[in-house]
């Protein structure tokens, strides 16, 4: 009888790489689940895209302002846990950031100076989850304002992990990863019994690992600027927008967020990010089940009450 591996593909999904790992006697076996992920995650893409003018959250945004949208339960459902998560953080999380206007940031080389402050505080003026209503009875979605847009930036990739995890699990498999692009989620173990090792990624250097974790039945997501920043007068400005001010957030170089489910990992990165070290932290040590391991500027590690780091 063969021994247990970890069988793994990489794949490009939702314009991400994603990399997917079944642990199975046989490889044909593993890659047959795998793919049973890769085809649900492709399904969520269908729904959750900007790219497809027939997606539904393009036909959301297209009535904004006009009419509400009848739309499917899983997107329904999807909003509803979205708008919950603005309100815990306080809109530091919103899916109606979608409405700002891409003129005001393209992060690339030519930009030499912020905008004005009072003209991004106008372009980020139809970012209010507040807007957005569900009629659970007649399953629709209607946006308030004309020209508001929802998108799931900030949530699908976790929602699209999670949702692969649950697919191999119906099909038998016992452990597993998903990793969308750094957003990812553990099952079960190692073929030797042992936890997933996950790397956090080093805020400087995105090939670098900077600190480990031993993880199973958990799911991690970072949010970062070491991919996409811009240098204005030496002072590195994060791609992460603060959708009250329209202006970037500084101070922090990436936040992990372990807890028990990786929609909830890839939405609540963010906003610690907006809200700062110390608000950011304060309200992860009060929500049940999730953790924050945040990197400053100056690589100064800051951490919930109760994570545990290996060097």
């Amino acid at each position: 009888m063969s021994l247990l591996n970890a069988h793994k593909k990489s794949m490009k999904l939702m314009g991400n790489h994603f990399e997917i790992t079944a642990v199975g006697f046989t490889e044909k076996w593993a890659h047959e689940k795998i793919d049973l992920a890769v085809r649900e995650i492709q399904r969520i893409e269908s729904l959750l895209t900007t790219y497809h003018p027939d997606s539904e959250t393009n036909l959301i945004n297209a009535q904004a302002g006009m009419a509400p949208v009848k739309v499917s339960a899983e997107i329904l459902q999807l909003i509803e846990r979205s708008i919950r998560i603005s309100s815990v953080t306080q809109g530091a999380f919103d899916i109606s950031y979608g409405s700002v206007d891409n003129s005001l940031w393209n992060f690339d080389t030519t930009m030499t100076q912020l905008p004005d402050p009072a003209i991004a505080k106008q372009r980020v003026r139809l970012i209010n989850y507040k807007n957005i209503v569900i009629n659970k009875e007649a399953s629709t979605v209607y946006l308030r304002e004309k020209g508001m847009r929802i998108g799931f930036g900030g949530i699908g990739k976790g929602y699209a992990a999670e949702m692969a995890k649950k697919v191999m699990i119906e099909a038998g498999v016992e452990s597993g990863v998903v990793n969308a692009s750094g957003d990812l989620t553990t099952w079960g173990n190692q073929p030797n019994g042992e936890k997933w090792t996950i790397g956090i990624v080093h805020p400087e250097y995105a090939n670098q690992v900077f600190s480990y974790m031993n993880v199973s039945g958990l799911s991690v997501a970072t949010s970062g600027n070491y991919e996409k920043f811009i240098l204005i007068d030496g002072k590195k400005y994060s791609h992460t927008i603060n959708p009250k001010t329209g202006l970037p957030i500084t101070g922090i170089k990436s936040v992990t967020i372990v807890t028990t489910n990786a929609e909830i990992a890839d939405a609540m990165a963010t906003p610690v990010m907006i809200m700062g070290i110390d608000a950011g932290i304060d309200m992860i040590n009060q929500i049940k089940d999730i953790e924050a391991i945040v990197i400053d500027d100056n690589n100064k590690l800051y951490a919930s009450n109760n994570i545990k780091l290996t060097k």
